[in-house]
């Protein structure tokens, strides 16, 4: 406990605070690329700290919010086949698709699990050999080795009934195309704690040799975040463009070299659409050749709907830092984390779910 007040201590958190004042000269826009700061910046009211010049955006950091409808519609439509066992994590439940959700269908009978980890899909497999367990796999680097373990696992238990719908998403392409977008100024970028832990800090280097745009990987407590952002405004004031790592407690600049070694054995990259920005250029995965036995998509002969989207819902806009959550004309109406319109407002990494909650 000692060690966590260590990262919320008042007295520290005022001198960094000042620290970032008394180095600010011009306006600044930071982008925070991961949920899980975005709600750490609400929870501990850390944009009202700082000088009126720096601002503070959220991006693309929630993978349930980025996952794309038509994704979400061929899992529901895996998910009606007869003898399928569909199997994701519970934020997913409640997103909705162009017509339904994954938790709708569930009501409606269909076989659908909720789970905590890729194992207990592996589990499912061996306690119904006569079903075919789909797991409905979403997320960034951080939950992808995880699913691709469990692919090898599979394999060496040689369970024939095991399949991925994989819509892995990586972050350093999509942080490539914000700054191709020129939607808005990105002066900084914090980058994702979590992600980094597997990735390293080596992915992000085109982005401040490219593009000049320095990036600090941080951690998740007042201190980390408000250290990450003095660390960013001293480059940027010093016109310098570096990666530097506030987290260095668990990240390392090489990554986690196993979790890298099995991404690679796995998975290829691939171009993957994101909700709000489109098709982006190897910016998701794919099951190698040499496990397309376990690819869902390959599997199944998928027939795909027409992709509808809610007119006027921002999600797309809010993903890219666009818009905030407050100009939507649904937000906090009829859009709320009880009865959700848009991905945004159901995940707790979600934008409009954090400022519903923390606002």
């Amino acid at each position: 406990m000692d060690y966590i007040r260590e990262f919320r201590d008042k007295k520290s958190l005022g001198e960094l605070v000042k620290g970032i004042k008394n180095l600010s000269r011009r306006r600044i826009n930071l982008m925070e690329v991961c949920g899980t700061h975005t709600m750490a910046i609400f929870k501990y009211g850390l944009r009202k700290l700082m000088p009126d010049n720096i601002k503070l955006l959220s991006g693309p950091g929630c993978p349930v919010c980025v996952t794309g409808n038509e994704d979400i519609d061929k899992a529901i439509w895996i998910a009606k086949q007869k003898g399928v066992i569909l199997a994701t994590f519970g934020d997913m439940l409640r997103v909705p698709g162009s017509t339904s959700s994954i938790y709708n269908e569930k009501v409606n009978g269909y076989d659908v699990r909720f789970i905590y980890s890729p194992l207990d899909a592996l589990r499912l497999a061996e306690d119904n050999p006569k079903k075919k367990i789909v797991f409905f796999a979403i997320g960034f680097e951080t939950t992808s080795p995880a699913v691709a373990s469990s692919i090898l696992e599979a394999k060496r238990r040689k369970l024939n009934n095991y399949f991925v719908f994989c819509a892995h998403k990586l972050i350093p392409p999509a942080m490539e195309a914000l700054l191709q977008a020129k939607e808005i100024n990105i002066d900084g970028f914090i980058c994702p704690g979590h992600v980094s832990v597997i990735i390293g800090a080596k992915p992000y280097e085109f982005i401040a040799k490219r593009y000049g745009v320095p990036c600090v990987i941080t951690g998740f407590e007042p201190l980390d975040i408000l250290q990450g952002i003095f660390m960013l405004v001293r480059q940027i004031e010093s016109k310098q463009a570096s990666i530097e790592i506030q987290y260095r407690r668990l990240v390392k600049y090489e990554g986690n070299l196993l979790a890298l070694k099995t991404l690679e054995e796995v998975f290829d990259r691939t171009d993957s659409y994101w909700r709000g920005m489109g098709v982006i250029v190897d910016s998701g995965l794919k099951l190698r050749k040499k496990y397309e036995s376990f690819d869902a998509e390959g599997v199944f002969k998928i027939k795909q709907e027409i992709t509808k989207s809610i007119p006027g819902c921002l999600c797309g806009e809010v993903i890219r830092g666009v818009k905030e959550p407050i100009e939507c004309k649904y937000f906090g109406k009829v859009c709320t984390p009880s009865s959700p319109l848009g991905p945004c407002m159901v995940s707790i990494e979600g934008a409009c779910f954090i400022y519903y909650t923390y606002s």
